[in-house]
């Protein structure tokens, strides 16, 4: 994986630190266009890497990627599903069956017979490969080497203790898409247990960690003991803490930590962008430098 990934969180108005920089992020990036020309400016700064939703608008990027495949030869494609409104939205206007028919490619009860009977004897996991091929089929043709369950299913399965749904995923987009299973949480130390238990070793997680200990269930203590004795492959995200540490101060407590494979950021602006990289090499140099000594 890239050190550095870029996040697609401004471009659909999530922000954590006001309603009304939302809402101006809302506004700047209504237009495809303005999302395509904030990814280049992050590829000028050597960024090639993009973690996204499965947002209904990520399609048409997706289109505009493929259509420009010299440009994009090198960019990467993390996706992250599933995009969890998307079905609210859909099991509320439609319900299960309903929304089930509109997301799994093809005719549900008809050509994908095997989705008819998944619904109907409730087999999980046949439902769980249904849903990421349809939301796989925006990004066919694109360079997608690892795929993320979102932390809202990922936590939901980890409280339940469903490791074997962690498993089917794991296996079956490696198997489908020839891709690395990610999975985000807000409970790194506990997922990695249960993947652990499960047989999955050296995973992918991502997870927030930041100097303030925002959205770290079970302390910064914890994070920092489990990153200096455990392996795995850690992606550090909110690093900022919805704005509660200066981003000099973030970058350099995340660059200082062991077994950080990768930064993930967002930002809507090229100073931004440029500040952000050029704080993370500048710290990563810095680091390196002290552990040769």
């Amino acid at each position: 994986m890239d050190r550095i990934l870029f996040g697609d969180n401004q471009f659909f108005a999530v922000n954590h630190i006001s309603d009304e920089k939302s809402m101006a992020q809302s506004i700047r990036f209504k237009s495809d266009q303005a999302i395509i020309h904030t990814l280049d400016q992050a590829m000028e700064f050597g960024i090639n890497t993009f973690m996204c939703t499965t947002h209904d608008r990520i399609a048409n990027i997706c289109e505009i990627i493929r259509e420009n495949p010299s440009k994009y030869s090198d960019f990467k494609i993390y996706p992250c599903m599933p995009y969890a409104h998307k079905y609210a939205n859909a099991v509320t206007d439609l319900g299960v069956a309903g929304a089930l028919k509109q997301y799994v490619p093809g005719n549900f009860f008809g050509s994908l017979f095997k989705g008819g009977v998944a619904y109907l004897s409730k087999d999980y996991e046949s439902i769980m490969e249904l849903l990421i091929d349809a939301e796989m089929k925006m990004f066919k043709g694109l360079n997608t080497p690892v795929i993320f369950l979102q932390n809202v299913i990922t936590d939901l399965l980890l409280g339940l203790g469903m490791k074997d749904i962690f498993v089917a995923f794991h296996q079956y987009v490696s198997k489908k898409y020839n891709a690395e299973a990610g999975f985000i949480t807000m409970n790194m130390p506990a997922l990695l247990d249960m993947l652990e238990s499960a047989g999955i070793r050296n995973p992918i997680i991502c997870a927030s960690i930041n100097k303030a200990g925002f959205r770290m269930s079970g302390g910064k203590e914890l994070y920092e003991q489990t990153l200096n004795t455990r392996t795995f492959r850690a992606i550090a995200m909110q690093v900022l803490a919805g704005g509660a540490v200066s981003p000099k101060e973030a970058i350099q407590y995340v660059c200082s930590l062991p077994n950080i494979q990768s930064i993930l950021f967002g930002a809507s602006s090229r100073g931004n962008i440029k500040d952000t990289a050029s704080f993370i090499r500048s710290y990563d140099e810095m680091y390196q430098k002290v552990d040769k000594i």
